[in-house]
């Protein structure tokens, strides 16, 4: 990872630190303070004048909204965009995006008072698919093709060919970069929604990364888990917070407003489209 990002990790392990310290590397780093300043003056924020100041930027938005978004910026670059099928980086983020979203949205839903660990969380959850579509495209080349039929989860055949899924495999890369070990749990924990729901509904960081797992990708056509995510929306929701079309308007607009700055472009399909299509559920 880029310099710049390993030290803002290493300055949220003391917090004490404040957005003087944060600003440091940022500022070492002249592409990452372009992308803060245009992150942080984007329509995203709607601040009445322009910030010029990578300081002033993080005392308006917060130490760790600027320490996940720059995180972001460095995985996005370091991702490889393999010839792999029907996989597509620009896609992947995307669907990572609208996942982020939606976590951070459904967290504060629930109570949570902080909700950019969650969003970060769900930027990254799938961070190693193009790393391991990248060492076996062959293998990788197959369990995508049946991805995209709708009749099972990458994750479980991921299983069923490795014994493993990209969630552990990002699990171990968030480790080995020193990320704190809960926000390496949410990220591992993301297929495990399932488990999750049997526990309780104690979990709700964890859960709220579950569910943005189940949301339509960009590639498909169908929306094949939306039975069971609109189940598990309504048992975890249990009358609190927003209908799901009203939650996905918001979702759509918010990403209308934060993609420009990550320089995407929008999915085929919003998210209230996808939800009013009325697709059967396969998964």
């Amino acid at each position: 990872m880029p310099q710049s990002a390993i030290r803002l990790l290493e300055l949220s392990q003391n917090p004490d630190n404040g957005p003087a310290e944060f600003a440091v590397p940022i500022e070492s780093d002249p592409g990452l303070t372009g992308q803060v300043l245009k992150f942080v003056n984007s329509s995203y924020f709607g601040f009445s004048r322009e910030i010029s100041s990578v300081k002033l930027a993080i005392t308006l938005v917060g130490i760790r909204t600027i320490k996940n978004f720059s995180l972001w910026s460095a995985v996005f670059s370091l991702m490889p965009n393999p010839k792999c099928g029907p996989f597509d980086l620009k896609s992947l983020w995307q669907d990572s995006l609208r996942r982020g979203l939606f976590a951070r949205a459904f967290g504060k839903l629930q109570g949570m008072k902080d909700g950019e660990e969650l969003f970060a969380a769900s930027l990254l959850q799938d961070m190693a698919v193009p790393l391991l579509a990248k060492e076996q495209p062959q293998r990788y080349l197959k369990l995508l093709e049946q991805r995209t039929l709708g009749e099972s989860r990458l994750s479980d055949l991921e299983r069923a060919e490795f014994g493993w899924t990209h969630a552990e495999a990002a699990g171990f890369m968030a480790r080995h970069w020193s990320l704190p070990e809960e926000f390496a749990k949410l990220i591992e924990c993301h297929t495990q929604l399932d488990q999750l729901l049997e526990s309780g509904n104690k979990e709700t960081g964890k859960l709220a990364v579950a569910l943005s797992a189940l949301l339509p990708a960009n590639q498909d056509q169908s929306w094949f888990e939306r039975d069971k995510f609109v189940a598990a929306y309504d048992k975890l929701a249990a009358g609190r917070g927003k209908a799901i079309p009203e939650l996905f308007t918001q979702i759509d607009a918010e990403f209308a407003e934060f993609a420009p700055v990550l320089k995407l472009t929008a999915p085929a399909k919003s998210l209230v489209q996808h939800l009013t299509a009325g697709e059967p559920a396969k998964a």
